[in-house]
């Protein structure tokens, strides 16, 4: 099991793995796909793990738990550490790489997938400017159309 500075959320049956840059803003597109799910823009939310998380590949998936010492805290910026519900482990669907420097309109097939502990796990690379919460939830709402 390996940790990364990273933030994780489980949206419907997906989780989503944010990483990024300090400052990128992983703990806000976090907290934003939890508020998402109060206004239904997705089915459900809920903290997997926010600034560590524990990654691990078992049986082909990758699976995310929260740091021991941070299960349930998220930072919120201007409010400070807040305690959520959260999830004890879940399988991460996608992985969401904020401030990427090789973000592209229309990514190429090498750019969208990332390899983590030996697993391949699709990848959405996002520009600094990039509206970061409504390409997740198009991600994770549409399904790649092969062209």
């Amino acid at each position: 099991m390996s940790t990364v500075h990273a933030s994780a959320v489980l949206v419907g049956a997906h989780a989503v793995l944010i990483r990024g840059p300090a400052g990128s803003g992983k703990s806000s597109l976090a907290f934003a796909l939890i508020r998402a799910a109060g206004i239904s823009a997705v089915p459900f939310a809920r903290l997997v793990g926010d600034d560590r998380v524990h990654l691990e590949a078992a049986h082909g998936r990758l699976l995310v738990r929260p740091a021991e010492s941070l299960a349930g805290l998220i930072e919120i910026r201007g409010l400070g550490i807040r305690r959520l519900p959260y999830e004890a482990v879940a399988q991460i669907s996608v992985v969401v790489d904020l401030g990427a420097p090789e973000a592209e309109r229309l990514p190429a097939g090498e750019s969208a997938v990332a390899a983590i502990a030996g697993v391949i796990v699709p990848r959405l690379a996002v520009a600094p400017s990039a509206d970061h919460l409504s390409l997740v939830i198009a991600a994770l709402r549409t399904e790649d159309s092969g062209h």
